[in-house]
């Protein structure tokens, strides 16, 4: 009897899934690059809706990402740090965290996660990456991985 209630609502669903107007695309794309001194890594994904409402077209998209930059050489060589200051840009937007340590740092990589709706990030684009700690900067691009 369970079997059959469920083997219904599954039923129903579909129907109702096959009569909606919506196009619906899901995507990841990873982004990597790296300079003399930084690696980092892009993860964006998420979810596209293209339908139609009383004869216009309509459009959302909900995402996340999540950005990541690692030291390429040891812990012990960024003991010294003070600040650190990492950004990346992309069609969508940008984002930039600020470190400032007051004990030497005890790891080499650092995160930025975010996400929402909005404008999304083309696949064939090119991240723009900044860092800069205490005295130095470095920038390089993140390409995609999956072109």
């Amino acid at each position: 009897m369970k079997n059959l209630f469920i083997t219904s609502i599954f039923i129903v669903i579909m129907i109702l899934a096959a009569c909606s107007n919506e196009e619906v695309t899901n995507y990841k794309y990873t982004y990597i690059g790296e300079g003399e001194f930084w690696k980092a890594e892009y993860i964006y994904q998420g979810t596209e809706i293209w339908g139609e409402e009383e004869g216009k077209t309509t459009y959302s998209n909900e995402d996340s990402d999540l950005f990541r930059i690692t030291y390429k050489g040891s812990t012990e060589d960024i003991q010294p740090m003070k600040k650190l200051e990492y950004s990346y840009d992309t069609s969508g937007g940008s984002a930039t965290s600020v470190r400032e340590f007051d004990a030497p740092p005890n790891d080499t990589t650092f995160t930025i996660k975010g996400g929402g709706t909005g404008m999304k990030v083309k696949e064939d684009e090119f991240i723009r990456v900044n860092v800069k700690w205490d005295n130095f900067e470095e920038s390089f691009e993140l390409t995609n991985q999956g072109k």
